[in-house]
C-alpha cells in the first residue's frame, strides 16, 4: 500500500494502481473517458488532468494524465487546482465541438457517461458557432444503433471489440481528428460480445437497438438484480421493465463471475418475456376431454378440478427442470414425493451431469469461477465448444493467455494497467491454451495448438496427458507419434503454471471425456498447482436440479406405461427436448391427466389436460446454482398479468387442492412466502442447506424500510393508470423479498444483491459501479456473489478414472453423428426473442472434404436428411477441421428430440434427388 496526498488530504491506495483508480477508489471524482477499468489505460481522452507536484515546496507543479501515472508513495497532486480544472474544461470544450445537440432525444440521455462528465468539469457554454462535422451513420445489425456524430474519440469501442474481445470486423479509420469507427461497410457486427459496446461506450455512439424498439427514458425503468437464463454460468444482470414490458437487459457486475461484460444471448434473449406466445391464462380442457380444445377457466375452478382430479388418481409423477428454480423443483418434489420426482433431462444428460456432481463431491479439485479462469495460466479444453455452449468463459479465455506474458511485463517494471506499455513489451506472445474438440471457431486462433479428433480420441488425448503429469495416472500406450508429441507438450505446459485450468463439459456427449479433465486435473493436483476445473453442463440450473436428485426420464415414462401412475406434472419442461417424439408421444397419450405448468407455448404444453401460466425469472423469485456449483439469487422486477405466478405456488396450490383438510396439509402445501420454499427446499439435500444465506431474507429492512425498485427519479406513476382511475393505487405489496415496487425506501449502502440500480450523485451511467467498490474493478462493498455449494475433498491420492477408450475407427458406410450448437438459436427461450432470431444461422450438416467426396457431395449443397423418424434439410459445410468418419449436425431448436453421439449410415440418411447448391 502506499499514502498519496490529494488536495492536502492523505490516502492510502494500492501502489499497484494508477492514480485514476486510486481517487476513484477512495470516492474522489474525476473525470475520465478512455479508461476502463477492465481494459487498462491508454491516455487517449486526456481529461484525467490532474496536478502533480515534487512536494510540499513546489508551488507550480506540472499537469499529468491521472490514468497515465502511478500511485506511488508520497505522490502528491491536485484535483482542484485552477490549472487542472481549466485544462479538462477546455478538453471537454473541444470534445463537444461536433458533438450534436440532441441529449432530449439521445438514446443515452439520463444515464450518458459525456453528460456526466460535461456536468463534473464545469462545461455549461458552447461557444463555437461554426459547422459540426458529420458521419453517415451504419447499419450494424440487430443489437446495435449506430450514430457516430456523438463520437469523442475515446478508442474505448475498439480496444474493446478487437483487444478484450477477439471481434475483427469494427475498426478505426482516418487519422488525427477525423476518425471513423465501425465497419468496412454495413452489416451486422459478428463478434457475440458486441453488445458490450452499449456499456463500453461513454457516449451514445453504440445503443441497444432493442431497446430502442420499446424505448422508456432509463429513470422510468423499474429494476432488480436477476441471472441469466441462457446458459449455466449464471451470469449476473440488472433487468429493467416499463408497462409490464422488459424493455432492456444490462450487465450486473459480481467480481466472481461475469465481471462487467455479458454476452450477447445474455443481454439481447428476453424477447421471451414478452413474446405473443406466452401463456397467461390457466387452461382446462372441458371436463378433462382430449377431444376438446383446452379453455380459459378461472383459477379457483381450474384447482378445485384438478383437486377433484388428484384425489382419486392411481399415482402421480413430477417431471422436473433444468431451467426452473431450485424452489420450484423442491415443490414438485415434495408434491409429488421423491421417488416420484424424475428430473426431466435425457438419458445421456442424467449421466453425465452425475459423474460431474460426483468428481466435484470426492475430488480434491474445486470447481472454477470465470473469474478464476480470466486468472489461468495455463488452460487445457477438452471436447467443449465453450463459443457457443458457453460464450462468456471464452471471453475469460481470451483474458488468460495474457496472463504468462505477464511475467516479462513485471520484469521489465511495467505497471500492469498501462496497456499501450504492455501490448509493446507483449507483442504477439500469448499463455499456453490447448483446446481439443470437434469443431473449429474463431478462439482457436488464440490457441498454442489446436486438436479436432472424435471424443473417444479426446479423451484418450486427455488421459495420455495425465499420465505424463501423474506418475500413478493411467496411461495411454497406443498413441500416434503426433499425438503423442502433443500430449507432452501440453503435460509440459500445465506442469510450468502455477494455475492451471481443465475445462470440459456435457457438449460432446462423452462421459469418456470428462473422466479424463479429472484425471488430469488430480496429477497436477499432485505436484501441488492450484488447479481448477470446470465442467460445462447444458442449462442454467443443470446442477442445482442435480444436487436436488431424482429419477431417470425413462423411468417416469414407464411408470406411466407400467400403469404405476395415471398424472403427470410437468415443470417448465418440453419434454420432446428430451426424448424421442415417439416415445414423448407414447407417454403423453397414456398419460389419463397432463398438468403443464410452463411461461411459452410449446409442444409438450400442447398436450395439456391442465395448461397453468408459470411466471419466467424477471417475473418470479427464485435460486439457480451455475456450472461452478455457485447458488445465486434472482428477484422479481415487476409483477405480470392475468393468472401467471411463480411455478412453486402453483404446486403449493395443486397439493392444497389435493388436501383440502387443513389438518392434513403437510410440505409443500405449508408453504406461504419465499422464505418458507427456501427453508424447505435446504432441508431437500445436504449441499443444499446453506442456501438461505445467498442473499437477505424478506425481513431485511435498513432503518425499517425496504429497498426500492423504482429510481427516485420515476415518473409517471399516475398517468400510467389514469385510463383506470385518477388516484395513485397503493404499490403491489411483496412479502417475498426485502424489495418494493416503488420509488420510496432506503437508498444506502445495501448487500448486493439488493441493488436494483448503480446511482452515485454526479454518476448515471453504468461508470456509476466504481462508486459501489472499495477498489475499482474489485468486488463490491458487501458483496454477495452467490455461495459455492460444493467444496473439494482433501484425498491422499485420487480413485483414478481408468476406462480409456479405444481409438476412434472410422467405417466404411457409417458416421458417428456430434452436435454442433450455436450461441443462436441453441437455447429454448431466447430464440423467442426477435433480435436473436435474426441472428440464427441455417441448420447445417458439417463434414471433412474427403467424407464429402465419398457422398459425392460438394460445399454447400441443399440435402435432405432423414434421422430418428424426422427428415431435416440441411446445408452441407465441408470443413477440414470436422474429423473423418464423424458429421457435426447444428440443427439448434429444432435438435429437439434428436440423440446424438449416435452412427448413421449416410448414404441411406440423404435421400436421393435433393442435392441442390446453395443460392
Amino acid at each position: 500500500m502506499a499514502t498519496i496526498i490529494v488536495d492536502n488530504r492523505s490516502y492510502t491506495v494500492d501502489e499497484r494502481k494508477n492514480l485514476l483508480a486510486a481517487c476513484l477508489g477512495v470516492g474522489l471524482n474525476l473525470p475520465y473517458f478512455c479508461w476502463h477499468p477492465a481494459m487498462g489505460s491508454v491516455g487517449a481522452c486526456r481529461q484525467c488532468a490532474v496536478k502533480q507536484f515534487k512536494d510540499d515546496h513546489d508551488p507550480s507543479g506540472r499537469l499529468v494524465m491521472a490514468c497515465m501515472t502511478p500511485a506511488s508513495q508520497g505522490t502528491r497532486i491536485s484535483i482542484d487546482d485552477p490549472d487542472a480544472k481549466a485544462f479538462r474544461a477546455s478538453v471537454i470544450e473541444w470534445l463537444m465541438v461536433n458533438h450534436p445537440h440532441d441529449c432530449p432525444v439521445c438514446d443515452e440521455g439520463g444515464e450518458c457517461h459525456l453528460q456526466d462528465m460535461t456536468v463534473m468539469t464545469g462545461h455549461v457554454y458552447r461557444r463555437y458557432r461554426f459547422p459540426k462535422r458529420t458521419h453517415r451513420n451504419q447499419s450494424l445489425g440487430p443489437f446495435i444503433r449506430h450514430e457516430m456524430n456523438r463520437c469523442i474519440q475515446c478508442y474505448r469501442c475498439v480496444r474493446f471489440y478487437r483487444d478484450y474481445a477477439g471481434g475483427r470486423d469494427l475498426n478505426v479509420f482516418g487519422a488525427h481528428d477525423a476518425l471513423y469507427f465501425g465497419r468496412e461497410q454495413d452489416g451486422t457486427l459478428e463478434n457475440e460480445f458486441s453488445g458490450n459496446l452499449v456499456e463500453v461506450c461513454p457516449t451514445g455512439v453504440f445503443t441497444d437497438k432493442t431497446l430502442f424498439q420499446h424505448y422508456t427514458r432509463k429513470w422510468d425503468l423499474q429494476s432488480a438484480q436477476s441471472i441469466c437464463s441462457h446458459c449455466s454460468l449464471g451470469c449476473n444482470t440488472t433487468v429493467g421493465e416499463r408497462y409490464g414490458i422488459v424493455r432492456r437487459i444490462m450487465n450486473r457486475f459480481n467480481s466472481q463471475v461475469n465481471g462487467y461484460f455479458l454476452c450477447d444471448r445474455g443481454r439481447f434473449g428476453y424477447g421471451y418475456v414478452n413474446s405473443d406466445k406466452r401463456i397467461k391464462r390457466a387452461l382446462v380442457r372441458p371436463a378433462l376431454d382430449r377431444t376438446k380444445p383446452a379453455q380459459p377457466e378461472g383459477v379457483p375452478q381450474v384447482l378445485e378440478i384438478i383437486g377433484e382430479r388428484l384425489r382419486r388418481v392411481r399415482g402421480i409423477i413430477g417431471i422436473g427442470s433444468p431451467r426452473a428454480s431450485l424452489e420450484a423443483n423442491a415443490a414438485l418434489r415434495s408434491l409429488v414425493g421423491p421417488q416420484q420426482f424424475f428430473l426431466g433431462v435425457d438419458e445421456q444428460e442424467h449421466r453425465l451431469l452425475s459423474t460431474i456432481l460426483s468428481i466435484l463431491r470426492t475430488g480434491p479439485v474445486p470447481s472454477a469461477s470465470i473469474h478464476d479462469a480470466e486468472q489461468s495460466d495455463a488452460v487445457f479444453v477438452l471436447g467443449e465448444d465453450l463459443l457457443n455452449n458457453a460464450p462468456r468463459l471464452a471471453l475469460a479465455l481470451l483474458q488468460s493467455v495474457r496472463q504468462q506474458p505477464m511475467e516479462r511485463v513485471d520484469e521489465l517494471k511495467i505497471p500492469r494497467w498501462d496497456e499501450a506499455a504492455v501490448c509493446n513489451a507483449v507483442q504477439s506472445r500469448r499463455g499456453p491454451l490447448f483446446m481439443a474438440g470437434h469443431r473449429q471457431t474463431w478462439v482457436h486462433e488464440y490457441a498454442t495448438d489446436s486438436y479436432f479428433a472424435a471424443p473417444d480420441d479426446i479423451a484418450r488425448l486427455g488421459f495420455a496427458v495425465a499420465g505424463r503429469i501423474g506418475p500413478d495416472a493411467p496411461s495411454v500406450p497406443d498413441l500416434t507419434n503426433d499425438v503423442r508429441d502433443l500430449a507432452q507438450r501440453i503435460a509440459d505446459a500445465l506442469t510450468r503454471a502455477q494455475q492451471p485450468l481443465i475445462i470440459a463439459g456435457t457438449g460432446s456427449g462423452s462421459q469418456a471425456t470428462i473422466e479424463a479433465a479429472a484425471n488430469v486435473a488430480w496429477a497436477l493436483h499432485q505436484h501441488g498447482k492450484q488447479t481448477r476445473l470446470s465442467f460445462v453442463v447444458p442449462e442454467s440450473n443443470s446442477v442445482g436440479l442435480a444436487l436436488l436428485g431424482g429419477g431417470r426420464l425413462h423411468d417416469a415414462f414407464d411408470s406411466i406405461s407400467q400403469q404405476k401412475a395415471d398424472t403427470v406434472i410437468v415443470l417448465e419442461n418440453d419434454l420432446y427436448r428430451r426424448a424421442e417424439q415417439a416415445k414423448v408421444d407414447a407417454f403423453l397419450e397414456t398419460a389419463q391427466t397432463v398438468i403443464v405448468i410452463d411461461s411459452l407455448e410449446q409442444r409438450t404444453a400442447a398436450h395439456a389436460d391442465v395448461l397453468l401460466p408459470a411466471a419466467t425469472g424477471p417475473e418470479s423469485d427464485g435460486t439457480l446454482v451455475n456450472q461452478e456449483g455457485r447458488a445465486q439469487r434472482f428477484y422479481q422486477v415487476f409483477v405480470p398479468d392475468g393468472d401467471i405466478t411463480d411455478s412453486w405456488r402453483w404446486l403449493r396450490d395443486l397439493a392444497r387442492a389435493k388436501s383440502p383438510e387443513a389438518d392434513g396439509v403437510t410440505g409443500v402445501a405449508t408453504w406461504n412466502t419465499f422464505d418458507d420454499a427456501v427453508s424447505a427446499t435446504a432441508a431437500t439435500a445436504s449441499e443444499l442447506a446453506r442456501i438461505g444465506e445467498v442473499a437477505p431474507p424478506a425481513s431485511f429492512r435498513v432503518v425499517g424500510q425496504k429497498v426500492p425498485r423504482q429510481p427516485d427519479r420515476y415518473s409517471g406513476r399516475t398517468s400510467m393508470l389514469s385510463h383506470l382511475t385518477v388516484h395513485e393505487p397503493p404499490p403491489p405489496p411483496d412479502p417475498d423479498t426485502p424489495l418494493g415496487f416503488s420509488m420510496e425506501g432506503y437508498r444506502g449502502p445495501l448487500p448486493s444483491p439488493l441493488i436494483s440500480q448503480f446511482w452515485a450523485p454526479g454518476w448515471n451511467s453504468i461508470q456509476a459501479v466504481n462508486k459501489y467498490q472499495d477498489e475499482v474493478g474489485g468486488p463490491l462493498r458487501d458483496e454477495m456473489p452467490g455461495l459455492r455449494l460444493i467444496e473439494p475433498v482433501a484425498t491422499k491420492a485420487p480413485c483414478w478414472f481408468t476406462a480409456i477408450p479405444p481409438a476412434f475407427q472410422p467405417t466404411l458406410h457409417q458416421w458417428l453423428f456430434l452436435p454442433l450448437s450455436a450461441v443462436f438459436g441453441g437455447e429454448e427461450l431466447s430464440n423467442r426473442s426477435p433480435a436473436i432470431a435474426e441472428r440464427i444461422s441455417e441448420p447445417f450438416l458439417s463434414l471433412h472434404p474427403s467424407d464429402g467426396a465419398r457422398l459425392s457431395l460438394e460445399d454447400q449443397v441443399t440435402i435432405e436428411l432423414a434421422l430418428q423418424g424426422m427428415t431435416y434439410r440441411l446445408a452441407v459445410h465441408l470443413e477440414s477441421s470436422t474429423p473423418m468418419g464423424t458429421a457435426g449436425i447444428s440443427l439448434g431448436y429444432d435438435a429437439s428430440g434428436v440423440r446424438v453421439p449416435v452412427w448413421v449410415d449416410l448414404f441411406k440418411a440423404i435421400k436421393t434427388g435433393h442435392r441442390r447448391r446453395v443460392a
